[in-house]
């Protein structure tokens, strides 16, 4: 294997790595998946969890595309919940818990059997770079692999500092060494590096824990699942995860040893994500509150083994014990392991393209924590689409970027590109200006067909998605066609109180009305009738009520996203003189000069670039 030159090399296999490796053979280029520890594949380093606010809408997107993450998170998943349920359906957002072991060990099979997929265990330690060209990887033995591309996936492996109170050792997760040389090779090609850290918090021993004093915490009564593909189904039966609180004494226990916390005494100098504080930066953080909640979540069916969400801590271990033996449930706990901090490397994602490749060397991509975001699901979408461009461009065919209005991905790789981050990075709904276009329930539909067109998604995924759509659309126009009564509609009206009719109308008018859901018009004979001779799914039902409900606000954001997509179209040169517009402020032109966006919709979103500058461009541009 060592003689063969590889179309694309992925370093590391994370979330990232394993997404950017089946996406890269699955276009049909030859690829190496090299990692430190070919059984810890898809390791789930923290929680044993999947989706979330925003998140879920990722891992869907992901599985439109013809990922991975979605089947083999409904094939190891132990519990599910759609979470927001209670909103709008833009906020409705899968999750789901995982088998830890049954996750990592499902990415390797599928792996395995997916062809162009080779495997080595070795530590990367340097890149083969030729004027500013990437040409492969060298290992730690000093062995070079040829490539034409390269995707770095590294994780928190990269110089990575592990901190446990005033102790601290080197290593990219509990158990495992450190990566080192990529960084040092990286910054002698003249990138800019940085350092973040991320935390976790102890593991349990369940058969110690009392339940009876905890709230449960059930799955949903009809839990749905994550991919839109037939090979997976929704849970017969789910594991409840259970929640309790800290409290004052807690508090106060934990505190004692605030002197001794690498996060207050300064031997932790980055910055760790701020929406997934340590328990000891809650509580510095919101002193006026007296407790805060614990998810005491299983980590697989059989196991006894409990992840407790929440406590995550780098506090010194005995402080961190006696402090968890003091919340309710937790008396007579067993640890299996402490929590602990973790310092790694990584590179401002301003220095990279749309495409995830770098602007200083050709052929070389990044994706996952190495950009400064945090999650499985956000490091995995980066995979995808770095795999996906590394293929194509040793293929010699177009690029693929999604946009901002077609799908959380390009929100996410947008805002990496053209804000950059200076803390961890973690997406939700609120970054999304176009969220109503972009739910989970759509995501085949916006994507399949695009990801069907590169290579990707297969012709049976794009054909399903073809018949959900037509199904849909002529459900909603049933409505739109069929008249109802007034007796027929007005109890059902009375019973919600709804105002009623006085004559004749549309159903869809009727379905609009926002008290209005589908299980009460199926009391009527007609759509009864249409639904079972038509044979509609659950996904149709949903998809049809959404396209009602909602048409006035999707309509809408479909309008203001055409409007931005004509900024988007008028491109900059690469090398764009920004100094020879006298009307610029001084600190547009230094940010535009060090991001170099590529258009004047991705210029417009850079901090610091007003839309007096916007204006400025326009003008010279002759628009």
């Amino acid at each position: 294997m060592f003689d063969k030159q590889y179309d694309v090399i992925v370093v590391g296999a994370g979330h990232a790595g394993s997404e950017a490796a089946a996406a890269s053979a699955n276009m049909g280029a030859s690829t190496l998946l090299v990692t430190m520890n070919l059984q810890n594949i898809a390791q789930m380093s923290c929680n044993p969890a999947m989706g979330g606010i925003a998140k879920g809408q990722i891992v869907r997107e992901i599985d439109a595309m013809g990922g991975y993450s979605g089947i083999v998170t409904d094939k190891t998943a132990i519990q599910f919940k759609m979470l927001n349920k209670s909103k709008g359906p833009a906020m409705w957002s899968p999750r789901a818990q995982s088998d830890r072991m049954r996750f990592a060990e499902q990415w390797r099979l599928m792996l395995e059997q997916t062809p162009n997929v080779d495997f080595y265990q070795e530590m990367v330690s340097g890149l083969i770079i030729n004027n500013g060209v990437i040409k492969g990887v060298r290992t730690s033995l000093g062995i070079e692999i040829r490539s034409k591309a390269v995707v770095l996936t590294n994780g928190t492996f990269l110089n990575g500092l592990i901190h446990i109170g005033d102790k601290q050792f080197g290593g990219g997760r509990a158990g495992e060494k450190a990566a080192t040389g990529i960084t040092e090779d990286l910054i002698k090609c003249g990138f800019e590096s940085g350092r973040m850290k991320t935390g976790t918090p102890p593991r349990v021993d369940g058969r110690s824990l009392d339940f009876s004093k905890m709230t449960v915490q059930p799955g949903d009564e009809n839990p749905d699942k994550f991919s839109y593909s037939n090979v997976t189904k929704p849970l017969e039966h789910q594991r409840d995860c259970h929640m309790t609180y800290t409290s004052g004494k807690v508090h106060d226990l934990l505190r004692e040893g605030f002197d001794r916390s690498p996060m207050f005494n300064g031997r932790i100098k980055s910055i760790g994500p701020r929406y997934c504080p340590s328990i000891e930066d809650k509580i510095n953080r919101f002193a006026d509150k007296d407790r805060h909640q614990i998810f005491v979540e299983p980590e697989g069916w059989d196991t006894v083994e409990y992840y407790v969400n929440g406590f995550s801590t780098s506090l010194p271990e005995e402080v961190q014990f006696k402090a968890l033996r003091s919340v309710e449930g937790f008396e007579n706990v067993k640890f299996f392991r402490p929590g602990y901090a973790i310092e790694y490397d990584y590179f401002p994602p301003t220095q990279l393209k749309h495409t995830l490749e770098t602007k200083l060397i050709e052929g070389l991509y990044f994706a996952g924590q190495i950009n400064g975001t945090t999650g499985y699901e956000e490091a995995a979408s980066q995979g995808l689409m770095a795999g996906i461009n590394a293929a194509l461009k040793v293929q010699e065919k177009s690029e693929f970027i999604l946009k901002r209005n077609e799908a959380y991905i390009g929100v996410l790789i947008d805002d990496l590109i053209t804000k950059g981050t200076e803390e961890p990075y973690r997406m939700f709904t609120s970054r999304a200006e176009y969220r109503t276009l972009l739910r989970q329930d759509n995501a085949d539909l916006r994507l399949t067909p695009m990801s069907h067109e590169i290579g990707l998604a297969s012709l049976e995924r794009l054909k399903r998605m073809e018949e959900k759509q037509k199904a849909s659309d002529a459900f909603v126009q049933f409505f739109r066609d069929t008249s109802v009564k007034p007796e027929v509609i007005n109890p059902i009206l009375e019973s919600v109180d709804s105002s009623t009719m006085k004559q004749s109308d549309k159903m869809f008018k009727i379905f609009a009305r926002p008290n209005i859901t589908l299980e009460y018009l199926r009391k009527i004979d007609s759509v009864k009738k249409y639904i079972e001779e038509n044979n509609l799914d659950t996904e149709v039902l949903e998809q049809t009520e959404i396209q009602v409900k909602y048409s006035g606000y999707i309509d809408k954001e479909k309008n203001n996203a055409d409007k931005l997509n004509r900024l988007e179209e008028i491109k900059i040169p690469e090398q764009f003189n920004y100094d020879n517009l006298k009307s610029l402020s001084f600190e547009a032109k230094e940010k535009l000069k060090k991001i170099r966006p590529t258009t004047l919709s991705q210029a417009s979103r850079i901090s610091g670039v007003s839309p007096s500058d916007i204006s400025v461009m326009l003008v010279h541009m002759g628009r």
